[in-house]
């Protein structure tokens, strides 16, 4: 069992305010190349950040990078390593480690090393928005090491909707209680906080008799 909770707006607001001064002077680094948009998704932009008590991993945000590259001057490679080399220009300032480079991601932590935990941590999704709906993102792929433009995978299309059905009928509690007992009885570790929102969605819609 997990005892996730909570982070409350006040504890996340400034950490949110810190992340939004990183990225602000990333986009000025990298301004002589191309620029981008920002915006954060997940669990931050719907005021549900959560963490586990019993874990020393902390809670983070999730932010997409869109950047601004319509001749594709640059390649996947060229312009994950710019972002990469302007974060980690910035963010040792504001007491966070050098960048992680996972698959999808970018990370940045903030550790507590006394206490030997990551207090919290920030991953960055470099993305192209398409016309058509879709979603391309940057992959690296380690085995091979390089990196490629990927489309990301669906079945989160219906989500704006039951969402907006369940605050219309206040159903949103409901699901706040619900989504925090899927995390907590979740023990499939390659299932991740999207999926189970989804999943929490469609249940306490199914529940309440949406169609």
């Amino acid at each position: 069992m997990h005892d996730f909770c909570y982070v409350s707006r006040k504890t996340a607001a400034p950490v949110k305010a810190e992340l939004t001064g990183i990225i602000h002077q990333v986009q000025d680094i990298v301004r002589d190349k191309f620029t981008f948009q920002y915006y954060f998704v997940g669990s931050s932009s719907r005021n549900m950040i959560t963490y586990d008590k019993k874990s020393n991993v902390g809670f983070d945000f999730d932010v997409n990078i869109a950047v601004n590259d319509e001749d594709e001057k640059y390649s996947a490679k060229e312009i994950r390593t710019i972002i990469k080399d302007a974060l980690n220009k910035t963010v040792r300032n504001y007491g966070y480690d050098y960048c992680e480079d996972s698959t999808s991601v970018l990370t940045i932590k903030k550790k507590d090393y006394r206490q030997s935990k990551i207090v919290h941590s920030c991953d960055f999704a470099i993305v192209y928005d398409c016309e058509d709906g879709r979603q391309q993102y940057i992959r690296y792929n380690k085995d091979k090491q390089n990196y490629t433009w990927e489309y990301r995978g669906g079945g989160f299309e219906l989500l704006p909707d039951k969402i907006s059905w369940l605050k219309k009928n206040s159903l949103w509690n409901e699901l706040l209680d619900y989504y925090i007992w899927k995390k907590n009885n979740n023990n499939n570790p390659d299932k991740h906080s999207r999926s189970l929102y989804a999943e929490s969605v469609a249940e306490v819609c199914r529940k309440n008799g949406y169609k």
